[in-house]
């Protein structure tokens, strides 16, 4: 089997930013079209990442998200805000988060970063519906294979007031539920979605979890979403009874083959 040997950087929301190369800014109305359902997630005073609706009241994004970095204490609900299609100090809505729900095996500290990155999902539930004509959530789609075209729609710390857009990057390699990826990702892009095109649209096929070098190459890291969302969305149920206020417990782009041999070593931080 063929390793490729990646040094693991987890996307932390308070890091330095870096170069954001390949990427198509989204500054006005036209450009944004069809992402609208991206959002800044302002997580506190001081942090941030980013988000996408997956129905109109759930924002899909990393679980590092939720967790104070010097502490690893869990962040209050109430403490994130999301800014959906934010754009030049405007949102096209702007929710709080009433619930959230983090992947119960994800471990902030797990010395194996595969198993750190494959369970670095979280699901957020807001304060209120997002119901906006010119806001459509996306859907799910699990089904990512090495050589597959992906886009990935993220905000960061150097561009922060609107999300760029790479339209083309690539499955280069997954392993144990950890996909490696092409797309350039910076500080801020945690919890930015990786999407896939199905007959012209868009769906939601990983998360970004964290960024990694691969020999001279930059990549991003993703989470395979398979049956994490469902686990989400039951953990949220439990704590809620409906997605209640219960507070938590602690567009075109293509595919492959060769699914399982294109493991990914992944070297502790």
């Amino acid at each position: 089997m063929r390793f490729f040997s990646i040094l693991v950087m987890v996307l932390l929301i308070w890091g330095n930013a870096a170069q954001a190369g390949g990427l198509r800014a989204l500054e006005t109305a036209d450009d944004n079209k069809g992402w609208e359902a991206v959002g800044r997630l302002n997580i506190g005073d001081t942090a941030m990442c980013t988000g996408a609706l997956i129905a109109p009241d759930l924002v899909l994004t990393a679980a590092h998200c939720l967790f104070d970095r010097s502490t690893g204490a869990r962040i209050e609900s109430s403490e994130i805000e999301f800014l959906a299609g934010w754009r030049n100090g405007r949102a096209a809505a702007y929710r709080g988060v009433k619930a959230a729900a983090v992947h119960p095996d994800y471990q902030m500290y797990n010395p194996s970063g595969t198993a750190r990155v494959r369970n670095d999902v979280a699901l957020l539930q807001l304060d209120q519906p997002v119901r906006n004509g010119a806001i459509a959530p996306y859907e799910i789609d699990t089904e990512l294979r090495k050589g597959d075209e992906v886009g990935v729609v993220s905000y960061a710390q150097d561009r922060a007031e609107h999300a760029s857009l790479q339209e083309v990057c690539h499955v280069l390699g997954q392993q144990a539920g950890a996909v490696v990826l092409s797309c350039s990702v910076d500080f801020g892009a945690s919890g930015a979605p990786v999407f896939v095109m199905e007959n012209g649209i868009a769906k939601v096929a990983s998360v970004v979890s964290a960024k990694a070098e691969m020999g001279s190459q930059k990549v991003a890291l993703g989470s395979e979403l398979n049956v994490s969302v469902a686990v989400l969305k039951d953990i949220l149920k439990d704590q809620t009874g409906r997605f209640g206020a219960a507070k938590p417990k602690v567009r075109r782009l293509s595919l492959s083959e060769d699914r399982a041999s294109s493991g990914a070593k992944f070297l502790r931080p």
